[in-house]
């Protein structure tokens, strides 16, 4: 993939998921995306920092691709809120375990950076909460789920469903019964916010 244009992130961004999924986080360096792109590592840095910031960055634009049909998941008035709570967090799973199996090489580095506490996983996380959070302030407005502290409510549900969305809890995610699993504990969590 050589820069066909002025390098600029999006292609640096491009060419690093396709050196990290070649040799995998532990290996890939900033001098392969270089050489991915006819340029010197040099140039990379220019837009770049840093291996870790290009990791990050990676690692952001990956985790955002499956955000807006969660968000519309989250935002889709016309689903009552319980349905919508339960169809949020299957898709979560779905997307999660999706990411697991059809991108290992992508998955790894995130991996690595949710265990480095990086911004892109925090600013993932939040973005997840915040989208509970639609979810619970509608099942509030409407009767459905009882008033209660909405960040501590949505924080309760994230965490309480950590099995399905964690990455270090990846292997979990093919097991046979996971969704209806998942569909349990979606029962339990119904029935306490009622």
């Amino acid at each position: 993939m050589r820069a066909s244009g002025p390098l600029d992130a999006e292609s640096i961004l491009s060419a690093t998921e396709d050196v990290l999924r070649r040799y995998g986080p532990a290996k890939a360096t900033v001098v392969d995306v270089g050489k991915e792109l006819g340029v010197s590592h040099a140039a990379v840095y220019k837009h770049f920092p840093s291996k870790a910031a290009l990791r990050e960055a990676v690692s952001r634009r990956w985790l955002n691709r499956d955000r807006d049909a969660l968000a519309a998941i989250a935002n889709d008035t016309r689903i009552p809120p319980p349905q919508r709570l339960r169809s949020w967090l299957a898709a979560l799973l779905a997307a999660k375990r999706a990411k697991a199996h059809d991108d290992p090489e992508l998955f790894a580095a995130y991996k690595i950076l949710v265990t480095e506490n990086s911004v892109a996983a925090i600013d993932h996380v939040a973005d997840l909460l915040g989208q509970l959070k639609v979810i619970l302030t509608d099942g509030m407005a409407d009767g459905s789920f009882r008033r209660a502290d909405l960040t501590e409510t949505a924080r309760a549900v994230f965490t309480a469903t950590t099995r399905f969305h964690h990455p270090g809890l990846a292997g979990a995610w093919t097991e046979p019964g996971i969704e209806h699993e998942l569909d349990v504990i979606c029962t339990l969590l119904l029935d306490g916010l009622r």
